[in-house]
């Protein structure tokens, strides 16, 4: 296994260079600093979105047999998705510290960085944890424990991240202060379908697969498992549903409330010029 990691570690520099890519292309834009970099990361890491979720989507359809079927695809992306979940714990910081900056923090010395990396390890917990596990558990399972089998259930978990580039557009949408567009809403609503299908619907999906495989109704699936298997699969779900609950309170903000009529308020500014949050 330690082989194949360092393998995967080649991979590693290619996404410092796409991010170098999008950087340059954005700051080409006329993007200040803080922007250029969030929109190039959010760049990347839909770039990356699309790939893991058409590599997915050639897995799973391509494996009849959802047991014994197994498709190159699954353990080179592998290989290729673990040194990102690094890079973008890297991007995630990269941008919370210029946030930190643009605040008027401009010192950049031991205290305020050991300042800045609790607030982004508060902040950004769930999300650091969920990438860390990805390199320190789930690569480890699927390189060895899995030994070539259920290659379908590896390219369904692929198409996970089919929601991830709606999510980076709206994050940027909201960046600009395009929360009331119909872009934003649309995407919005895109966003809430696809993270429904694609990470919580998907588990179902993968229970219903291998009851027909093995014969047996959906109810009856999980007492047919090894436990492991079903305490891996809610560890998975669980922040999935966290998240996909935190995606519904914002688009009920987001239809309930009407859009601001004052050109105050339509800039981000409150009555009297204040800034709204």
């Amino acid at each position: 296994m330690a082989v194949i990691f360092l393998f995967s570690c080649c991979f590693f520099p290619n996404f410092f260079l796409a991010l170098r890519w999008a950087l340059y292309h954005t700051r080409a834009l006329g993007m200040d600093q803080l922007h250029a970099i969030y929109v190039a990361a959010k760049l990347v890491s839909s770039i990356q979105a699309v790939m893991a979720s058409t590599a997915g989507y050639i897995v799973f359809s391509s494996c009849q047999h959802v047991i014994d079927d197994q498709h190159w695809l699954t353990s080179a992306y592998t290989e290729f998705a673990v040194p990102y979940f690094i890079y973008d714990i890297y991007a995630m910081f990269l941008c919370h510290w210029h946030k930190y900056r643009v605040k008027g923090h401009e010192a950049a010395g031991p205290r305020s960085l050991r300042t800045v990396t609790r607030a982004f390890l508060h902040k950004e917990f769930l999300m650091v944890l969920h990438h860390l596990c990805m390199v320190l558990v789930c690569f480890p399972v699927s390189v060895l424990w899995r030994q070539g089998k259920g290659d379908f259930f590896l390219g369904c978990m692929l198409m996970a991240e089919l929601s991830t580039p709606f999510v980076s557009l709206g994050k940027v949408l909201i960046l600009y202060k395009r929360q009331h567009t119909l872009l934003h809403k649309v995407n919005g609503l895109l966003m809430l379908v696809t993270f429904f299908c694609c990470r919580i619907l998907l588990f179902p999906y993968m229970y219903r697969a291998y009851g027909r495989h093995a014969g047996l109704p959906l109810h009856r699936v999980p007492l047919a498992l090894p436990p492991a298997y079903n305490l891996g699969a809610a560890l998975l779900l669980a922040p999935q549903l966290y998240w996909f609950g935190l995606i519904c309170r914002g688009a009920v903000r987001l239809f309930r409330h009407a859009p601001p009529t004052d050109p105050a308020l339509r800039n981000g500014h409150g009555p009297g010029g204040r800034a709204l949050d």
